[in-house]
């Protein structure tokens, strides 16, 4: 499959105008050089639509796209709960986490760590989130990214995956998570039009009356892929085991992805006001919403298409990742380069917003810590230096780490959820149980760790969700009785709620109880 020549314009003018905003809005005033809150926060002047549409740009990359269609393919709509579950945390994640960080005027999570529980906490998830950003989300999204890109042009993986680390660095070293938040809204736009456009092709080629007759014949023929709770006969339980989708360990998952991890909060920590903040992160789970419609559905499709001969069933079923690739040539030119252009937004927005958070974190929580009396000219050059370096190192351990992987989403969810389980009992002790201390946190982190990989093997059959269920009950558990028994931390460390105003706007309560109106509907519908 080969770009023609519109395909090919309609991805430059696309690039040109990405790369054209975001110096434009990168630039300073004349005489003002940038700061560390104008690079690492955007000036803290972020409106709340661009806090939604930079939220979902960062969050749905080649693992959403590509892997989530690849899960679509494989096991069908029950993937759409990491999506629609998300929704209600985003709520909760504004209404009772957002007060508390922008309260404290905080740039990172680790440094909420530091002011809660002191600089040991702060040093030892500094390390580990940079690690973790590097080593498997930069290297995720460049190796799936890289092999659509492939399949699409025919060029090698690596070629791809440079060209597309090069580009993302190119719009975003410069200007900081200004440049990404602000063109992250045309990035939104054409995700979501490619995504429409590929979920109309798909459904259109199925032998039945246009898209709406290919929807409903994809339910009629496929009853078991519009299962959002699978049995225990399923093939894929072990990943999404039924009703503990809803009542175990996926929760955690989320609460570590959406309201503690530095690439996804950064955003709201640069909103120009708290009521901002929240009603960014409102728009955000409305919009999470439709992820599943444009990424699911058509790997869902895909399996008709390949028992008809229209797709290679035989490397669909070696390796599911290859289904939004397949399904890309289907679309005529044009719309072809539209769809491309769509997963190459995806990818770099989340590249270039994963470059941010290392560099933030790198620069502010650690460097800063060893060289704290520097100019802010010569911290912004810092972090742009690790910025840079964070990606040639994923380029190249990018391969080797993800590429024997069966499905590339589900390795993201396996490695993060590792610690995730730690993560959570920090932070949720951390705002609400006053007497939780440094040991506490240290025995959540560190315990949940261990926890984790002694239950992955010893009891290797138990479902992954379930175990970081198990894991995060001992580890909250353990976590405040080590506390109780080292001693209360000091008055200034804990967080006063008394301080804080957790009351939301109208319109942010209405998006909240509309949001999780039309989940509980898709639930009942497809449960």
């Amino acid at each position: 499959m080969n770009l023609e020549t519109i395909d090919v314009v309609i991805i430059v003018l696309y690039a040109l105008a990405l790369l054209g905003i975001a110096w434009a809005v990168s630039r300073e005033p004349k005489g003002h050089d940038k700061d560390t809150e104008d690079y690492f926060l955007a000036g803290r002047a972020l409106p709340w639509w661009a806090i939604g549409a930079s939220l979902i740009a960062s969050n749905i990359s080649a693992e959403q796209i590509i892997g989530q269609s690849g899960q679509g393919y494989a096991v069908g709509i029950a993937i759409a709960a990491y999506e629609w579950q998300a929704a209600i945390v985003l709520i909760i994640v504004a209404k009772y986490f957002l007060p508390i960080f922008l309260k404290r005027k905080i740039y990172t999570m680790p440094q909420f760590l530091d002011q809660r529980y002191g600089h040991g906490v702060k040093t030892l998830m500094s390390v580990f989130w940079v690690a973790l950003y590097t080593a498997v989300n930069l290297t995720t999204v460049l190796w799936l990214g890289g092999l659509a890109v492939t399949s699409l042009t025919g060029w090698s993986v690596m070629g791809a995956m440079a060209a597309l680390a090069g580009f993302a660095a190119l719009y975003s070293l410069y200007g900081g998570l200004k440049a990404v938040a602000l063109t992250d809204i045309i990035q939104v736009v054409i995700l979501i039009l490619g995504g429409l456009a590929i979920t109309y092709i798909a459904l259109d080629a199925l032998p039945a009356d246009g898209a709406l007759g290919g929807f409903g014949m994809l339910m009629q023929e496929m009853p078991g892929h519009f299962e959002m709770i699978l049995d225990e006969s399923n093939p894929a339980y072990k990943d999404l085991p039924g009703i503990w989708t809803l009542l175990g360990g996926l929760w955690v998952l989320h609460f570590s992805y959406w309201g503690f991890n530095q690439y996804i909060i950064q955003r709201a920590l640069g909103a120009e006001s708290l009521g901002e903040a929240q009603k960014g992160l409102a728009f955000a789970a409305f919009l999470k919403i439709l992820v599943p419609f444009i990424v699911v559905i058509p790997g869902i499709a895909a399996v008709i298409l390949a028992q008809q001969g229209l797709l290679n069933g035989d490397a669909l079923a070696e390796k599911s990742d290859r289904t939004y690739g397949e399904l890309m040539s289907f679309a005529p030119a044009g719309l072809r380069g539209l769809v491309f252009a769509a997963l190459i937004a995806a990818v770099v927005s989340s590249l270039a917003s994963m470059m941010n958070s290392i560099s933030t974190i790198f620069t502010m929580d650690l460097y800063r810590s060893w060289k704290p009396d520097q100019g802010e000219t010569h911290y912004v050059t810092v972090g742009r230096v690790a910025a840079f370096s964070a990606m040639v190192i994923a380029l190249f351990l990018a391969q080797p780490f993800i590429g024997g992987f069966e499905s590339g989403f589900q390795t993201v969810q396996e490695y993060t959820g590792f610690i995730a389980p730690g993560i959570v009992v920090v932070f949720l002790l951390g705002f609400f149980d006053k007497k939780m201390n440094a040991a506490g946190a240290y025995t959540a982190l560190l315990g949940s760790l261990a926890l984790n990989v002694i239950m992955k093997f010893a009891t290797p059959d138990l479902e992954f969700i379930i175990r970081i269920w198990i894991v995060f009950v001992v580890s909250i558990v353990a976590a405040a009785i080590v506390s109780r028994l080292t001693g209360e931390p000091d008055e200034e460390q804990t967080v006063k709620l008394g301080d804080i105003a957790f009351a939301t706007t109208m319109l942010f309560n209405t998006l909240a109880m509309l949001t999780i109106a039309v989940l509980i509907g898709l639930y009942i519908w497809l449960w």
